[in-house]
C-alpha cells in the first residue's frame, strides 16, 4: 500500500474523535481557570497540540522518504532540527495537559486515594519504557531516524526490556503518562484530553508509522510488525 493512501482515513478519524470530544463535553468539563485561561482554552490546546505534532512528523516523514528534502537542505544536521521540533511538541503534549487538570481540579467523582493508585500504576510501566528506549532501543530511533539514515534500517528489531512484551511498546505504556495528570488532579477534562491523545496516536501508527514500515522495510516485515502489538 502506498505511503499516502491513509490520509483520506486518518482525516475521517481525527474528525470524529474531534466529534467525540465535543459530544462528551459538559459544564464540568469546563470549569475552571488556570494562568488567566479558562479550561476551555486549555482544553483547546491539549487537542490542537498533538494534532499540530503528528501533522508535522507526517510532513517531515513524508519529505523524508520520497525526496530527503529536509536532509537535503540542512545535510547531517536535518535530523537534528527535526528532532528538536518533535521534542517540543512532546513536552508542549505533557505540559498543556498538566494545566489543563490544574485549572479543571477536583471536577472527577473518582475517590482521590484510587485514583492517585491508578496514577502511580500507569507510571510504572512508562517509566519502564523510557528506561527500555534509554538502554535498548535507542532515542534516535524512537524519533524515526530510519526515515533519515539508511543506516539505521538494518539494525535489528528490539526484543529487550518492556519491549519483550509488544514490539509497539511506545504506543501502548508511553501514552499512559498523559493520563496521570488527570488522576493526580483529579480533572475530567484532563483524563478527557488524555484519551484524545492516546487514541489519536494510534490513528497515527496505523496512517502512518505502519505505512511506512512496509515501505522501509517491505511488506512482509510490516505485516508481521502490525500484528505485533
Amino acid at each position: 500500500m502506498s505511503i499516502y493512501t491513509r490520509q483520506l482515513p486518518h482525516l475521517i478519524l481525527l474528525l470524529a474523535l474531534i466529534a467525540g470530544v465535543f459530544f462528551v463535553l459538559d459544564d464540568n468539563m469546563l470549569a475552571g481557570r488556570f494562568f488567566g485561561l479558562s479550561t476551555a482554552a486549555w482544553l483547546g490546546l491539549a487537542i490542537i497540540t498533538p494534532i499540530l505534532h503528528q501533522v508535522y512528523v507526517w510532513l517531515a516523514w513524508r519529505s523524508e522518504l520520497t525526496s530527503q528534502r529536509i536532509t537535503r537542505r540542512f545535510g547531517k544536521d536535518g535530523f537534528f532540527y527535526y528532532a528538536a521540533g518533535f521534542t517540543a511538541f512532546l513536552v508542549a503534549r505533557l505540559l498543556t495537559i498538566v494545566a489543563l487538570a490544574y485549572s479543571n481540579r477536583y471536577t472527577c467523582p473518582l475517590p482521590p486515594v484510587p485514583a492517585y493508585t491508578l496514577a502511580v500504576a500507569l507510571l510504572i510501566p512508562a517509566l519502564y519504557l523510557f528506561y527500555s528506549v534509554r538502554k535498548h532501543f535507542g532515542f534516535k530511533r524512537a524519533y524515526g531516524i530510519d526515515h533519515f539514515d539508511d543506516s539505521y534500517r538494518r539494525l535489528p528489531f528490539v526484543r529487550q526490556g518492556i519491549f519483550r512484551l509488544t514490539g509497539n511498546a511506545m504506543y501502548v505504556f508511553g501514552f499512559f503518562v498523559l493520563w496521570t495528570p488527570g488522576l493526580f488532579f483529579l480533572s475530567q477534562a484532563a483524563l478527557l484530553a488524555a484519551a484524545f491523545n492516546h487514541l489519536y496516536i494510534w490513528v497515527h501508527y496505523y496512517c502512518t508509522e505502519l505505512p511506512d514500515i512496509r515501505h522501509i522495510y517491505g511488506q512482509d516485515f510490516g505485516k508481521e510488525y502490525g500484528k505485533d502489538l
